[in-house]
């Protein structure tokens, strides 16, 4: 059985790796399951040309860049599946202004009206993990009724905060994920198990990058020009430290008032996973080299992602960053998905209860 994806907000491709590599065989009937791109949308140029440079099936005519409130989604092929990583800058407008049924509002809306138009059988939504605390809980309350009452007969709703590190990927990543299965095919979604429980098992920065080394002719892995001034400061910063550290001389500290941002000129710790890649790369937030005084390239924050080596970024660096650290890990999303195929397949799998309660 092969499930047809559809994807919003699909970024460069980070659910759509993961769920295209992943699959699962009914060893009783030999059934092969698997998941095939249908179509996708997201509103940067770059990030559709990176998706349709390394996604399977992808291509100009199904991979619609515009902006979600101008997809006519009525007019995009049937799916089986659906994914979608919402963007949460909106979710202050939940329950005060009109919400879903408003030209503007809260973009995670327009994933409802997929659910409504196609009823797929099952669907993957992507969120930070402060989204339950928004608006005092209210919109993540607002957003998981209104999910699982979406569709012709409502879907079950399976919630959780993943800890990417618990998954083999080296980075201390934590991302709410919601899986909802339709409630007329009885089946129940269990969050897989952490391959990973102890801390010092972690797979750690040094060898994400080192294991196997990178090669200089490698994509996107041009190095980052920096001034002799951060230069001279990071190399008084050691490994996991960042640009408060009491080693620095007073003529390199920052003059910053306020919260001292822990993420700000910080080096990786060799022995433990990464920090969380963020899109993000002015005022010292590119992620900084254990061993070198340096920046992360782009190449080496994939790695921190768990992108392949062959996975090519289109566009210029600052771009790149931005869309690396916008994507999901394509490894936590091979897990996700390979359980919710598993599931459909009668194969049962290591799971743990979820750490979010939510009553469908």
């Amino acid at each position: 059985m092969n499930f047809r994806l559809g994807e919003l907000f699909s970024g460069p491709g980070g659910l759509a790796v993961g769920a295209l590599n992943a699959e699962c065989t009914n060893n009783e009937t030999g059934e092969l399951f698997s998941i095939s791109h249908e179509w996708s949308s997201d509103y940067d140029q770059d990030s559709c040309n990176t998706y349709i440079r390394n996604i399977n099936g992808a291509s100009e005519e199904n991979v619609i860049c515009k902006d979600v409130k101008d997809l006519n989604i009525e007019n995009l092929n049937p799916i089986d599946g659906f994914a979608y990583g919402f963007p949460c800058n909106d979710f202050s407008l939940v329950g005060e202004q009109k919400g879903f049924k408003g030209n503007f509002g809260p973009l995670y809306s327009y994933g409802i009206k997929v659910l409504n138009h196609f009823n797929p059988q099952f669907f993957v939504a992507e969120n930070v993990g402060g989204i339950t605390s928004a608006n005092d809980g209210n919109s993540f309350e607002t957003i998981l009724s209104e999910l699982s009452n979406s569709g012709l007969d409502g879907y079950n709703l399976t919630v959780n905060l993943y800890k990417s590190e618990k998954y083999g990927i080296p980075q201390k990543r934590h991302r709410i994920i919601i899986v909802g299965i339709r409630q007329d095919l009885n089946l129940e979604f269990k969050v897989p198990a952490p391959t990973i429980e102890e801390e010092e098992n972690y797979i750690s920065a040094k060898e994400a990058l080192e294991n196997p080394i990178i090669l200089n002719n490698a994509y996107n892995n041009v190095r980052t020009r920096q001034s002799a001034t951060v230069v001279e400061r990071l190399s008084y910063i050691q490994p996991g430290e960042n640009a408060w550290s009491e080693n620095i001389p007073p003529h390199l500290r920052l003059k910053v008032k306020g919260a001292k941002l822990s993420q700000i000129y910080r080096k990786l710790h060799p022995d433990k996973p990464s920090y969380t890649i963020t899109g993000s790369g002015g005022g010292g937030t590119h992620g900084y080299h254990y061993a070198e005084n340096r920046a992360l390239t782009n190449r080496e924050r994939a790695r921190i992602q768990s992108f392949p080596d062959d996975f090519e970024f289109i566009g210029k660096k600052e771009s790149i960053r931005k869309q690396i650290g916008m994507a999901v890990p394509p490894l936590l999303s091979k897990v996700v998905f390979e359980a919710i195929l598993k599931t459909f397949a009668g194969i049962s799998y290591n799971s743990v209860e979820p750490n979010i309660n939510y009553a469908n």
